[in-house]
């Protein structure tokens, strides 16, 4: 059994996939089940009404949810990925 440094069982193994996004100034963490990478655009939901908005992806991270850059219960997820041309 595994356990975290706080002493608590770790719940989960899965990975995920996070990107921080670039919108409007402001970098801010989605989460993603599609394949990205550095410099692609995302249409990710902004702002307090949600709407739909494209940033660049300036970071990819794969982790579980004990190691997530990003606490999971606030985190959005990214619409699409749209791969640098």
């Amino acid at each position: 059994m595994i356990h975290s440094l706080s002493g608590g069982v770790i719940a989960e193994n899965g990975l995920h996939t996070f990107v921080k996004v670039n919108v409007a100034g402001t970098p801010c963490w989605y989460v993603t089940e599609e394949k990205a990478e550095t410099g692609d655009t995302a249409l990710v939901p902004y702002g307090k009404n949600g709407s739909l908005v494209r940033g660049e992806i300036l970071k990819v991270e794969i982790c579980s949810r004990q190691t997530a850059p990003y606490p999971m219960n606030r985190i959005r997820t990214a619409e699409k990925i749209f791969p640098k041309e």
